[in-house]
């Protein structure tokens, strides 16, 4: 009978990758199932979402399909989900996925948010991963995402996507989304702050 071998990856190479999952609860019982995982030697983070739209809820837009001016110059595919933004502050990292406003001056071709339509009832599935862009190795990270209640009257040039229903927001959404973000992942312990 042979000795067991012992474990081939040392505890340096446990925590250069880490993951943990949490729930983030949101406006008329719609929630948010996250998968959160970080790979510190490259810094790069891959999140995986489930957004359930409670059935008694009204239609919500959900701001994670990037903005029109990607799709027109083809760095992004109308109806997939956008890179996200990030803000950086004191070795805390927030990827964003929200309506921005109007840059000011205005550019020729402005980042019209575009933002996914979820039924009431629907869920709205999503992954991607991202290189953290920061000028020092973060010590925390999270994501987070903008959302709405949908009007019609709000929202205009519907598209058919095979990712979903996607509509174009004027910039005035910056001010009238909500903010959905996890707690904070700190990096060094591998998993969400209670």
């Amino acid at each position: 009978m042979k000795p067991a071998a012992p474990p081939t990856a040392p505890a340096a190479s446990a925590r250069q990758a880490a993951g943990a999952e949490t729930t983030i609860q949101g406006p008329n019982g719609v929630r948010i199932e996250v998968r959160f995982d970080y790979r510190a030697s490259s810094r790069l983070a891959r999140i995986d979402y489930r957004l359930h739209n409670p059935a008694a809820a009204p239609p919500l837009a959900v701001f994670d399909r990037g903005d029109l001016h990607q799709v027109r110059i083809g760095r992004q595919k109308l109806g997939a989900i956008g890179q996200p933004g990030f803000v950086e502050q004191n070795g805390d990292v927030e990827i964003l996925h929200a309506a921005m406003p109007l840059p000011d001056p205005a550019p020729t071709s402005p980042p019209t948010p575009l933002a996914a339509k979820v039924a009431p009832g629907a869920t709205l599935a999503g992954a991607f991963q991202t290189q953290i862009w920061s000028e020092a190795e973060p010590k925390r990270l999270r994501w987070c995402v903008g959302v709405m209640p949908f009007e019609a009257s709000f929202f205009d040039a519907p598209a058919k996507t095979a990712d979903g229903e996607v509509w174009s927001a004027p910039f005035s959404a910056a001010d009238a989304q909500q903010m959905l973000c996890t707690p904070w992942f700190d990096v060094a312990k591998g998993a969400f702050e209670a």
